[in-house]
C-alpha cells in the first residue's frame, strides 16, 4: 500500500499547476486563482491573440508553448479554462482536471456561465482552493467536495450575508477521505435501494453520396445513479465486451478485473457518476440515410435532400437537424421542405432543415435553389451536410449488460437493459 501511495504522489508532484484563468468570450478574465505564486494577467493576453487569429475558437490547440511557459485550456459553454505550467508536465492530466473542474460546476450550479461564475464567486474559489493544493490535484471527489462545501442554496447565501464567507465549509474532514475508498462517504443509508445505469451514445460518421461509410466511431459513456445503503460492491457484465476499441473508467472501477475477466467490478460513489468512457470502431448499419443532390451552373445551383429511416430499429428518431454550409459567395437562397422548418443565414450561409420527429409514413424532402452574384464560378466542391438525431432507449453499438451482481447484499439482477 505505501509503494502505490508513493508512486500515486510522485505521479502527481510530476503535474503542476502554476496559475488557473477562466475567460469569457470577449477575453476578459473572470475568475484567477494562482497556486504557485502571482502571475501576470498578461499571459492571458498571449493565449487570446491564438484566439483571435483562429477563424473558430474551437481551432486553438489545447497545448501551447510559449518561450517561458506552457498554455492548456479547454472550451466550454462559451468560457476558456486556461491552465498555465511553466515546466513540462503531463498535459493529458492537466486537460482532465480541466473537465473535472466543470463537472464540479455544474454538479454545483446546474450550469456553467459567466453570470453563473459571478453570482457564486465565493463558492467557486473555495472549490478551487480544496480542488488543486500547491498546483497540485488534492480533492476532485464530488462527494467528497459536498460533504466539505456545501452548494449554494437560499439558506447559505442568507449566512454568508450574516456570517459571512466561509460559513458555508465543514469544519470536519469527510469520512471517507481517510479510508481507501475517498469517492464513497461512510453510514449512507436508503429505505429503498436502487441504482440506474445510462447508457449515451454519439455516432461520429462520414457517408459518400452513393450511402457508403467511409468512416465510423461511436463515443459512449454510462452514467449511474446509486441510492444503495452501506458500501455495495457491485459486479457488472455485458454481452459483448470485446467491442470495445477504447475505454476509461471511473477510478472506482478495479481495472485489473476488467483486464483479466471482462467484468466491471467497483465500489460505487453516491448519487451521479460517470462510470465510463468507450469507443466503437468500424461498420455499423446507421438507423437513418440522407440523399443529397446539390448542382452548380454560373447563375446558381439547385437543391434536393431527402432524408428517410432504416430497417434497423423500431424506436422513434427525434430531433433530426439537416445543416448545409453552402459557400462564402452563395447568395441569396429560395429552399422550402414538405416536413419541418427551413432557416437559411445570410451571413454565415449555413441552411439549417429542422424536421424534429422523423415519420415513417412520410419521405421529408427539402428542395429549392440558390443564386450566385454575377461574375461568381461556381464552387470547386459541393457542400458537407451534417444531420444530427436522437433516439431513445437504443444502443447502436448493440452493447447490452446481461447482469448486475450487488456482492455485499447478495442481490443479482438479471437481463439488465441499459
Amino acid at each position: 500500500w505505501y509503494q502505490r501511495r508513493v508512486r500515486g504522489l510522485f505521479l502527481f508532484i510530476n503535474m503542476t499547476v502554476h496559475s488557473l484563468f477562466i475567460l469569457n468570450t470577449s477575453g476578459d478574465v473572470i475568475i484567477e486563482k494562482h497556486y504557485r505564486g502571482f502571475m501576470n494577467r498578461a499571459i492571458c493576453d498571449q493565449f487570446w491573440e491564438l484566439v483571435m487569429k483562429a477563424e473558430q475558437p474551437s481551432e486553438v490547440l489545447p497545448i501551447t508553448a510559449t518561450p517561458k511557459y506552457y498554455l492548456i485550456h479547454t472550451q466550454t459553454k462559451g468560457l476558456f479554462f486556461l491552465a498555465v505550467t511553466t515546466k513540462e508536465t503531463p498535459a493529458l492530466l492537466i486537460i482532465e482536471f480541466l473537465h473535472r473542474l466543470v463537472d464540479i460546476f455544474v454538479n454545483y450550479f446546474n450550469d456553467v456561465s459567466e453570470d453563473i461564475l459571478k453570482e457564486n464567486f465565493v463558492t467557486v474559489y473555495q472549490l478551487l482552493d480544496e480542488m488543486m493544493d500547491n498546483g497540485m490535484p488534492f480533492t476532485t471527489e464530488p462527494n467528497i467536495l459536498i460533504e466539505m462545501i456545501t452548494p449554494p442554496n437560499l439558506l447559505n447565501q442568507i449566512g454568508q450575508f450574516v456570517m459571512g464567507p466561509g460559513s458555508n465549509i465543514t469544519s470536519v474532514l469527510p469520512d471517507g477521505s481517510l479510508t481507501n475508498v475517498p469517492w464513497r462517504r461512510q453510514g449512507v443509508k436508503y429505505t429503498a435501494n436502487e441504482i440506474f445505469f445510462d447508457l449515451m451514445e454519439e455516432i461520429d460518421t462520414i457517408v459518400d453520396v452513393n450511402g457508403t461509410t467511409i468512416q465510423c466511431e461511436i463515443r459512449g459513456e454510462i452514467l449511474v445513479t446509486c441510492r444503495l445503503s452501506g458500501m455495495p460492491d457491485l459486479t457488472l457484465r455485458f454481452t459483448n465486451p470485446r467491442i470495445f476499441d477504447d475505454v476509461s473508467f471511473h477510478h472506482c472501477v478495479r481495472y485489473n478485473r476488467y483486464e483479466h475477466d471482462r467484468v466491471i467490478s467497483f465500489i460505487p460513489p453516491d448519487g451521479n457518476f460517470k462510470l465510463m468512457d468507450y469507443r466503437v470502431t468500424g461498420q455499423i448499419q446507421l438507423p437513418l440515410y440522407v440523399k443529397p443532390q446539390i448542382t452548380f451552373n454560373d447563375f446558381g445551383g439547385k437543391v434536393n435532400v431527402m432524408v428517410g429511416t432504416k430497417n434497423v430499429t423500431d424506436k422513434a428518431i427525434e430531433n433530426v437537424v439537416i445543416n448545409i454550409p453552402f459557400s462564402k459567395n452563395t447568395g441569396s437562397a429560395s429552399l422550402t421542405a414538405n416536413i419541418g422548418s427551413v432557416h437559411f443565414d445570410e451571413i454565415s450561409k449555413m441552411c439549417k432543415w429542422t424536421i424534429g420527429k422523423l415519420p415513417r409514413d412520410k419521405t421529408p424532402i427539402l428542395e429549392g435553389t440558390v443564386s450566385l452574384p454575377p461574375g461568381t464560378p461556381p464552387p470547386e466542391s459541393n457542400p458537407v451536410l451534417t444531420a444530427d438525431f436522437k433516439i431513445t432507449m437504443f444502443a447502436v453499438s448493440s452493447l447490452k449488460a446481461v447482469s448486475y451482481t450487488h456482492l455485499r447484499a447478495h442481490e443479482t439482477g438479471r437481463n439488465l437493459v441499459c
